[in-house]
C-alpha cells in the first residue's frame, strides 16, 4: 500500500491522476478502466486498485519513472483530490493588446491549454484533444459545442494568472468543462468560464452521442456532485442566443482562414471565432468598453477554404428602460447607472456564399474605467 503522504513530487502527481476516482467504485471496475495508455515522456504508468472493503488505494509501479522537461517546467498540477487541475501562467508581452492586458483571445487560449495539459496529466491522449482510449479505436474527437467566459480584471503584461478547470459529464450529450481564474498574489476570482463538448466521428464528421464505456473512462476524474463556475441562474451563460437576422447594424464581410487558424483537428480552432465576431464590432464600442463576457455557439465546422461574413447588432438588454426601485432611492439609480455604462451585442458567422450559420454569440460590453 503506498500512502500519498509518502510519495515524492513526480510519484504523487501520478498516483492523483490515476487515482482520482470516488472510493465506493468496485475493484472489479475500476482494475478494467484506468489501463489508460500513458505518453512515454511522462511519470510512468501505475496500476491502481481500489478495495471494495474499506475504499484503500493499491498502488504498484510498472515501469522506470521518466519526467519530460516540459512536465518540469510546468507551473501546473492536480488538485489534492485529483478532481482538478490548477496551473499558473506569465502574462506575455505578445498576450496583450492595447491597453497592456490580456485580449479575451489570450484569455481563451489559456482555458484551452489548462484544458489540455489537465488531460494529459491523468493520461488520455495527445494525439486529439482529451480523446480516451476508446474513441481512438473508434476515431472518435472532441469538439466545441458552446463557450462562454466572464472577465472581471484583465490581466497586464507581465501578471500571473492561476486557472483551475475540471470536467463532468453532461448525459449523452457530451461533457462540460469549468474554468475560473485567478490573480495567485491576492487570491482574487478575476474570471469564469464554462464550455461545452460533443464527439464527433473524425471521418464522417458527424456528431455522436456518448457511450457508456467512453463515459466511464472520463468520469473516474470528474467531480462526484456538479460543480459549477458560473452557478447564476440569470447568467448569460444559460441563455438562448437569437439568431441575428439581416439587415445587420455592423458587419465586416470576406474573412477568411489562415493556414494557423487551423487546429490539430484540421478544423478553424475555436479561439478563431472570437476574433472574427470582434471585428464587427462597432470602433466608438472598443474605444469606450472593454469585454466583460463572450459566449459563442458554434453549429457548423469552418474549413481553410471557406470565406465568412460578421455580422453584430446591439441587443437590448433586458429592463435598461425602466428604473427598477421606488421615490428614486439611491440603489435603483446605481442599479440604472449600471446597465447605461453597459452595451450587449448579438453576432453571426456565416459562409458567404450559402448564407450557412456558423457560430452565433452574445457579448456584453462595461465602460472603461477612468485613467
Amino acid at each position: 500500500m503506498l500512502k500519498l503522504s509518502s510519495c515524492n513530487g513526480a510519484d504523487r502527481v501520478q498516483l492523483l491522476a490515476q487515482c482520482g476516482f470516488a472510493p465506493h467504485r468496485p475493484a472489479s471496475v475500476l482494475a478494467g478502466r484506468i489501463g489508460f495508455r500513458t505518453p512515454a515522456t511522462r511519470v510512468s504508468p501505475v496500476l491502481a486498485v481500489v478495495s471494495e472493503k474499506d475504499g484503500a488505494v493499491a498502488v504498484n509501479r510498472v515501469g522506470p519513472e521518466s519526467v519530460s522537461l516540459a512536465d518540469r517546467l510546468r507551473l501546473g498540477s492536480l488538485t489534492e483530490d485529483g478532481l482538478s487541475y490548477k496551473e499558473k501562467f506569465i502574462v506575455r508581452s505578445y498576450e496583450v493588446g492595447i491597453n497592456k492586458t490580456a485580449t479575451v483571445e489570450t484569455i481563451a487560449n489559456l482555458l484551452q491549454e489548462v484544458g489540455c495539459n489537465h488531460a494529459q496529466s491523468v493520461g488520455f491522449s495527445t494525439d486529439g484533444f482529451a480523446t480516451t482510449t476508446t474513441m481512438r479505436k473508434l476515431h472518435l474527437i472532441w469538439v466545441t459545442a458552446r463557450m462562454h467566459i466572464e472577465i472581471y480584471k484583465y490581466p497586464a503584461w507581465s501578471d500571473v494568472v492561476e486557472i483551475e478547470t475540471w470536467c463532468q459529464g453532461e448525459g449523452r450529450a457530451g461533457t462540460r468543462r469549468d474554468f475560473i481564474l485567478k490573480d495567485p498574489a491576492t487570491d482574487q476570482v478575476i474570471g469564469r468560464a464554462t464550455s461545452k463538448w460533443v464527439m464527433m466521428n473524425e471521418d464522417t464528421r458527424r456528431i455522436q452521442k456518448v457511450s457508456d464505456d467512453v463515459r466511464e473512462e472520463y468520469l473516474v476524474f470528474c467531480p462526484r456532485e456538479p460543480r459549477l463556475a458560473i452557478p447564476e441562474a440569470n447568467s448569460n451563460s444559460m441563455k438562448k442566443i437569437p439568431k441575428l437576422e439581416d439587415p445587420a447594424q455592423c458587419s465586416r464581410l470576406g474573412l477568411v482562414p489562415r493556414r494557423a487558424d487551423l487546429d490539430m483537428n484540421k478544423h478553424v480552432n475555436n479561439v478563431t471565432y472570437i476574433g472574427w465576431v470582434l471585428e464587427s464590432m462597432p470602433q466608438e464600442i472598443i474605444d469606450s468598453h472593454e469585454l466583460r463576457s463572450i459566449t459563442l455557439d458554434y453549429r457548423r465546422e469552418c474549413q481553410q477554404s471557406d470565406i465568412v461574413d460578421s455580422l453584430t447588432s446591439v441587443e437590448l438588454i433586458e429592463g435598461s428602460e425602466v428604473v427598477h426601485g421606488t421615490n428614486g432611492s439611491a440603489s435603483a439609480a446605481i442599479a440604472q447607472q449600471d446597465k447605461q455604462d453597459r452595451q450587449q451585442f448579438l453576432h453571426l458567422l456565416r459562409l458567404s456564399t450559402e448564407g450557412l450559420e456558423i457560430n452565433r454569440g452574445r457579448t456584453e460590453w462595461r465602460k472603461k474605467a477612468p485613467r
